[in-house]
């Protein structure tokens, strides 16, 4: 870390991450407490729980992120406007909605063009920002490529790496994922109009993730270790007497 960054600009990269499937309102709520604490950029939540996170959030800078067509995608084009129009009139800021990971890996691309207009059309015209999630883990570097033109043809906010939750399986027969790799955030920044942020999800979990990802163009993360990065973060300006 230098000087020209502060713990604040670090915090507002942060979409403080609440999508666990296992969490419930009380879980919920202590983690809009925990952003609204931190002053990271979002509390990123669960559709059905923008009220809360607004009640919590109410105030503050710190705005309220939904997730749709979270985290595989499959819904009709039809139920994703639904879904993003009804999650941006109840105060979502930000929306990350998940691309239809078959239709792009099928090289149905004029389908993934015109659900990612409308879904953007639809949210910003309530006032809100889109941001696209691709799912790396499923795709190869030429899927990616396109998506990131079609993203930035459409004037979108953000392109984002993952769902967190796409796991493959391996050839041990277990499934895990590898996130916001180095090479596909380098690949999203390089072929993402300058307009078109970079938001990195799955494996940002430690200060120096952080950093990392922020050096490569990156302005945005999601996380659920928000605190200890940082207040690792905060620990090592004091020592470096910033």
């Amino acid at each position: 870390m230098t000087a020209s960054v502060t713990v604040h600009d670090l915090a507002k990269m942060i979409d403080h991450s609440l999508l666990h499937p296992t969490m419930t309102d009380t879980d919920i709520a202590a983690g809009c407490r925990l952003a609204l604490e931190y002053d990271v950029a979002t509390a990123c939540v669960k559709p059905y729980a923008v009220a809360l996170a607004r009640e919590i959030l109410a105030g503050s800078d710190v705005r309220v992120c939904p997730v749709i067509a979270f985290p595989h995608g499959n819904s009709t084009t039809a139920v994703k406007l639904h879904e993003a129009e009804t999650v941006a009139i109840a105060g979502g800021a930000e929306i990350d909605a998940v691309i239809n990971i078959g239709k792009a890996l099928g090289g149905d691309w004029d389908y993934v063009r015109h659900e990612i207009r409308e879904i953007n059309q639809a949210v910003t015209a309530h006032g809100a920002i889109l941001k696209v999630i691709f799912e790396n883990d499923y795709l190869q570097d030429a899927h990616i490529i396109r998506l990131c033109e079609i993203c930035s043809e459409a004037g979108v906010a953000f392109v984002k790496t993952s769902t967190g939750y796409g796991f493959v399986k391996q050839p041990d027969g277990s499934y895990n994922y590898k996130g916001a790799t180095d090479h596909h955030l380098r690949l999203m920044r390089e072929h993402s109009a300058p307009s078109v942020q970079i938001k990195a999800a799955g494996g940002v979990r430690t200060l120096d993730d952080l950093l990392r990802v922020r050096s490569l163009g990156v302005t945005r993360v999601g996380a659920t270790t928000t605190k200890a990065m940082l207040d690792e973060a905060k620990q090592r300006f004091a020592k470096m007497g910033l």
